[in-house]
């Protein structure tokens, strides 16, 4: 692609890096920015740095939190029920879940799932915590809610062979999402109904 500036081919190249954006679409960024006034392109790009220097992670959950070494709006919630944790994959999934609004308790973010033909083990995520915080006796219910695929069973049946807690209820999230499936593709009211008819973990190990 030929292009008269090379600013304008730096910024497509990294535009372009972005998942989902190719050559024409990033040019196509470009060329909108051009017509923008400069403050508002400053504080796209402001917003954009921020993601990177004023973004910290929740030492209780992993989620996304605003200051430093401080509990995510989650966590802080009063308001949530923190005796129910639902641990997941990813941030996105989080997100999707909550979409629903149909869960209020705590979230637990894995970072991953167990994958041994990608060199991923239990020492890579952040299951050490989780197990910490479901042996402690200050929850009553984990919802294993992460992708039901062969990685996703893999990673909860790990988990729940570490808890001794013989207190603790472990749910997983119902199979209304098909194997191999993404939490994060799947719709609002298809999630919701996953985990209003979650069930026991025994009963799903049962079934497979």
């Amino acid at each position: 692609m030929n292009l008269p500036s090379q600013w304008m081919e730096q910024a497509v190249s990294a535009f372009s890096k972005l998942p989902g954006i190719g050559k024409k679409t990033a040019l196509r960024l470009v060329l909108h920015l051009l017509k923008q006034k400069k403050e508002d392109v400053e504080a796209f790009s402001n917003a954009i740095l921020k993601l990177k220097t004023d973004i910290y992670f929740c030492p209780n959950c992993n989620n996304i939190a605003d200051i430093a070494g401080s509990n995510c709006t989650i966590c802080n919630n009063g308001k949530r029920d923190h005796k129910v944790i639902c641990v997941v994959e990813s941030l996105r999934d989080l997100i999707a879940i909550e979409s629903t609004n149909q869960f209020f308790g705590e979230y637990h973010i894995l970072g991953g799932v167990i994958s041994p033909m990608e060199g991923v083990g239990p020492e890579q995520l952040f299951i050490d915590k989780l197990i910490d915080k479901a042996n402690s006796g200050n929850y009553t219910e984990i919802i294993m809610a992460l992708n039901p695929n062969i990685e996703g069973d893999t990673t909860v049946f790990y988990i729940t062979k570490k808890i001794t807690n013989k207190n603790l209820k472990i749910t997983t999230i119902a199979r209304g999402i098909s194997f191999g499936g993404e939490l994060e593709y799947t719709d609002e009211l298809t999630l919701a109904r996953s985990l209003a008819t979650r069930r026991p973990f025994e009963n799903y190990m049962q079934n497979e």
